[in-house]
């Protein structure tokens, strides 16, 4: 053999980046298909005669050349550099100038600008390769790979050590894109190490002498690094560090590291260092069994207190300082799913703090989360048991759930929420009810009844609450004069039945026919009812028939060869018995309600069953839909609903003034409000969504808007205004609300640009929460650094500012890492 001088590193390197860049540029493989002149090929003869998905028979080769020979079990087929060999044979494809193969054992050789494609797309390119009967790199010279997630390594020798570990020599490895519309171009992060190994049992790369590039200037070194294989879902390993800045916990830095037991557990623990604070240790587990997964996460520390806290007692309060005792301090958020075979499947979730501003106080992640049958809303942890059973007709589901809140109290709204001590006050927990039982069922006979579709539906909830609640849960009268304090929770059962017939029936001229038949039933049981009543329990019941008709009559119009419109106008006449809405039965899960296109025409247009509407109704509204160019469209809905009585028990009290009754849900007059929705999406990068509600004097009652809009590559924004007038009286307890929420990024020169996140209150002239930060982001990693205020009425601790760091990178992980992923 001839000696080899080992070229330069700066020239190896320009020469690997080079060739690699030409990898990652070359256009897509041309297909299996040979043009009809193209030379025969030269198949080998197979043992089963069955042909698989690509129509060769398994052992076969599939061989188009310039000239191609065998001899006994040896293949062999030669080329030119413009027009290569091409060689096909269980799920790869081989490209070179000269290729071998040997039909018994599957060696292959392959040199001269060989290229081979494997199955999962990763493409291999090299001077020279030798492949082994599993279709591994035994030998290669001048290597480059483009893995199938789009990571490029390169390495001027390799050689296959043993049948799981591989070594590679003046190696290059990067996640970024190396071609962009212009050609070749410089990774943003690349790894230089004198010698890498690859072992598959580890499913790692190691590396030894590593230099880390950023833009190709050498930013930092070590004597050796792993990383996981890019075909790795999950290893273990160091997670990107979270950094920020905070004026309550000072300098902070998470640094999150997973250990990954099994393909079906992992640990991930995130300790959050801080400089002027106690640390707060985070661990999650997680765990995947054959029918469900089960995911745990907690933080503990053992400090003081820290926030806004009127030190001396004048009633001004100082900002960021420490108070109480050192304690243990905690939180747990879990939460598991199960779907067996069979109809059923269960769940829970575990959510609970030890303190309410703990989550505040220290930037916890994610802590409001959608992960049970019943969720909290915002600022509530909720704790839960379930159980589900669905089948193609029936449905039942079976649950338990407390709520822990972590909300501020209304009532101190005119104190900024602080007792006369300094301390915020929170909602009291024991007014909150234990809910369990909760059932929800429903049920449909097979095929048609009197030629419409029956439902039947059942429901029975059990609410126990310690301390007493007036409004919303008791109607204004109920409600006793003078202290409340001490007074028990009124506890309440209910049982709901209820039967709903509809048959749709289309005429010959296009109008649509919905009769329809509902009926229900209630059954209450209430306890601790307020002194004045002189009853303490009682047994209530109330039912409710309804007939009616929907009536709808789409009309459609072709505009042009690309646009069309739709009219579609609609109705709904009802007669109800009148609506038995007893003071003594509790308004659990009826205290609010949203008008809009879907809820303006249901029988039921409260969300729970505490609430029902009787009578006389009759509803109207239409709706108009416009496509033009297959991309852009918009649509407009009007509608708005009579009764023959006014619904007065629908009418609360005005928290400022509480002899003055309101509407803030819309429907307690003749008339309800007027609903108006539309949609609209003048192109493809643009679209938006508004809903309003007005009532009769044409004055806007809530109204809800959203714009997005992307441009250029990359650049994008989010407009968000949202109002809320139905409050007609001015006071510290009045919950009108006005807010503009933005969002955005805009790339400025290259991959560099700007990040803004905001939410205006326009109610008080005060921007709540704010973000203004530098951004780099080429595709293979994105960095932020920027300021961020939170200055939320919600915020226990105060106003909060400081600096935050972000970044992710491409194939290493993130700080997006997903805590629920388990793939």
């Amino acid at each position: 053999m001839s000696d080899r001088r080992i070229p330069r590193e700066g020239a190896l390197r320009v020469r690997l980046l080079a060739g690699v860049a030409l990898i990652a540029c070359l256009p897509a493989l041309p297909t299996l298909a040979q043009d009809a002149n193209a030379p025969a090929p030269t198949p080998a003869p197979v043992a089963t005669p069955e042909p698989g998905a690509d129509g060769l028979t398994p052992g076969s080769l599939y061989v188009n050349a310039e000239a191609a020979s065998r001899e006994g079990d040896i293949v062999t087929a030669s080329g030119t550099p413009e027009d290569r060999v091409f060689a096909w044979t269980r799920d790869h494809s081989i490209r070179a100038e000269a290729v071998t193969y040997d039909l018994k054992s599957g060696v292959a050789t392959a040199s001269g600008h060989a290229e081979v494609v494997a199955p999962d797309g990763s493409v291999l390119h090299a001077g020279r390769v030798e492949l082994d009967g599993d279709f591994k790199a035994g030998v290669a010279t001048d290597l480059a790979m483009r893995l199938a997630n789009g990571a490029s390594l390169m390495a001027a020798t390799a050689v296959r050590r043993s049948e799981n570990v591989s070594e590679l020599n003046r190696v290059i490895f990067t996640p970024c894109p190396i071609c962009d519309v212009n050609g070749p171009k410089q990774p943003s992060i690349s790894i230089e190490a004198d010698k890498a190994v690859q072992d598959q049992d580890l499913r790692a790369i190691l590396y030894r002498d590593v230099v880390f590039r950023i833009g190709g200037v050498p930013v930092f070194y070590l004597p050796a690094f792993a990383h996981p294989d890019p075909s790795v879902d999950r290893a273990s390993g160091f997670l990107i560090p979270r950094v920020d800045w905070d004026e309550g916990r000072g300098g902070s830095v998470e640094i999150p590291y997973l250990l990954v037991v099994s393909p079906s557990e992992d640990w991930l623990f995130s300790p959050q260092i801080n400089t002027k604070v106690a640390p707060l240790l985070n661990l999650q587990w997680r765990r995947r069994f054959d029918n469900g997964t089960i995911v745990a996460r907690g933080g503990y520390t053992y400090g003081r207190s820290f926030g806004d806290f009127d030190l001396d007692g004048d009633g001004d309060t100082e900002s960021n300082v420490r108070f109480g005792d050192r304690t243990s301090r905690s939180y747990l958020l879990a939460h598991g799913k199960f779907d067996p075979e069979g109809p059923w499947r269960f769940g829970f979730t575990a959510e609970r703090v030890s303190d309410k501003t703990l989550f505040d106080r220290y930037d916890v992640s994610s802590p409001y989360q959608d992960n049970g049958l019943y969720y909290g809303d915002r600022r509530r942890l909720i704790s839960q048991v379930y159980a589900e059973r669905q089948s193609e007709r029936s449905y039942v589901s079976i649950a338990a759930f407390s709520i822990q809140s972590l909300r501020l109290d209304p009532r101190y709204s005119a104190t900024d929420f602080r007792d006369p001590d300094g301390f915020k006050v929170f909602e009291r927990e024991n007014t909150l009810p234990l809910v369990a039982p909760i059932v929800d069922a429903r049920w449909e006979p097979e095929g048609p009844v009197f030629g419409g579709r029956l439902r039947l539906r059942g429901s029975a909830v059990a609410l126990t609450r310690d301390a007493y609640v007036g409004f919303p849960t008791l109607r204004p009268e109920l409600i006793p004069n003078g202290p409340t304090d001490g007074l028990p929770g009124v506890d309440s059962r209910r049982i709901t039945g209820q039967v709903d017939w509809r048959r749709t029936i289309i005429t010959p001229s296009g109008i649509r026919w919905e009769p329809f038949v509902d009926g229900r039933m209630d059954v209450y049981s209430v306890d601790d009812l307020p002194p004045m009543l002189a009853q303490k329990s009682d047994v209530l019941t109330r039912g409710r028939a309804s007939v009616g008709v929907d009536v709808s009559y789409p009309l459609y119009r072709r505009l042009s060869a690309s646009s069309d419109l739709i009219l579609e106008p609609m109705a709904q006449l009802s007669a109800s018995t009148d609506a038995d809405l007893d003071p003594r039965i509790p308004n659990e899960d009826s205290q609010t309600l949203e008008l809009d296109e879907t809820s303006l025409f249901r029988m039921d247009r409260f969300p729970g069953q505490d609430l029902m509407e009787g009578g006389l109704r009759f509803t109207a509204g239409a709706r108009a839909t416009l496509h033009w160019d297959d991309v852009r469209s918009a649509s407009l809905f009007i509608g708005r609903s009579m009764r023959a009585d006014d619904q007065r028990e629908f009418l609360t009290p005005v928290p400022d003034d509480p002899a003055k009754l309101y509407d803030p849900s819309g429907v307690a007059s003749r008339t309800t409000d007027w609903v108006v929705q539309a949609t609209f999406s003048p192109s493809d990068r643009i679209r938006g969504w508004f809903h309003a509600t007005v009532d009769g004097n044409a004055e806007v009652r809530r109204a809800e808007t959203t714009v997005d809009g992307r441009w250029g590559r990359r650049n994008l924004a989010s407009l968000s205004y949202i109002i809320d007038r139905s409050n007609p009286v001015s006071g510290p307890l009045n919950r009108n609300y006005e807010f503009v929420q933005l969002s955005g990024q805009q790339f400025i020169h290259g991959n560099w640009g700007v990040a803004v996140n905001g939410i205006a209150d326009l109610e008080r002239d005060v921007v709540t929460r704010s973000e203004v930060g530098l951004l780099f982001d080429d595709d293979c990693f994105r960095f932020e650094l920027g300021w961020r205020r939170d200055n939320t009425t919600v915020r226990p601790t105060g106003p909060s500012e400081g600096v935050y760091i972000r970044l992710n990178l491409a194939t290493f992980g993130g700080s997006g890492y997903d805590r629920n992923d388990m793939r």
